[in-house]
């Protein structure tokens, strides 16, 4: 019995050694559900660790920010009676990625603060492309022990017309992943 309870006790030191030099992606965009993804994985995953000493022992883990911002397709867009062609000038085009990619630095900022406030290191990534593929491809590159990810809450409807970014990365992605469902209240407040 004494060498079931010390192997159950060695497991767990084990299992707290992992998790504390653990490798986490979280996907980040503007919603609350990836912002409260990542509080759910900080105060789960990546909390200070007290040793059996009651000392505090530093996180070694480390968590990925990926954004990814959908590439803006420059189209054609016929007008008037004879159908001309009009392509958005080459102002326009620079003002809507400018404008992405500020979006995308508020978002990552907040959620490298997020972290910083947790005491938890962070690297921040913004990629380009459809995010469900890149998610799954950075997951992957980046060997990753988890991918974690909000859900949106998508409705059944909209989710099959839409898709769902999660549900494809829970099909595609190699990585374990958690998709973190926002509690009811917080559906109701937002």
């Amino acid at each position: 019995m004494e060498e079931i309870g010390r192997a159950i006790h060695e497991g767990r030191e084990g299992a707290e050694e992992r998790r504390m030099k653990m490798k986490v992606m979280v996907a980040i965009d503007e919603s609350d559900g990836s912002f409260y993804a990542l509080k759910w994985a900080l105060d789960n995953l990546f909390n200070v660790m007290t040793t059996m000493e009651g000392t505090s022992s530093e996180n070694e883990g480390m968590v990925f920010l990926v954004h990814v911002e959908p590439i803006f397709h420059n189209y054609v867009h016929p007008i008037g009676p004879g159908g001309a062609a009009f392509y958005p000038a080459s102002v326009v085009v620079d003002s809507v990625k400018k404008g992405q990619q500020e979006r995308s630095a508020v978002i990552l900022s907040r959620a490298l603060q997020m972290c910083k406030d947790k005491q938890v290191k962070a690297e921040s990534v913004i990629l380009n492309g459809d995010p469900r593929e890149m998610i799954c491809q950075a997951s992957e590159q980046m060997q990753v022990d988890l991918l974690i990810m909000g859900s949106r809450g998508l409705g059944t409807l909209k989710r099959a017309f839409l898709g769902s970014v999660s549900d494809y990365c829970a099909h595609h992605a190699k990585a374990p992943i958690l998709i973190v469902k926002p509690p009811e209240d917080h559906h109701k407040k937002h």
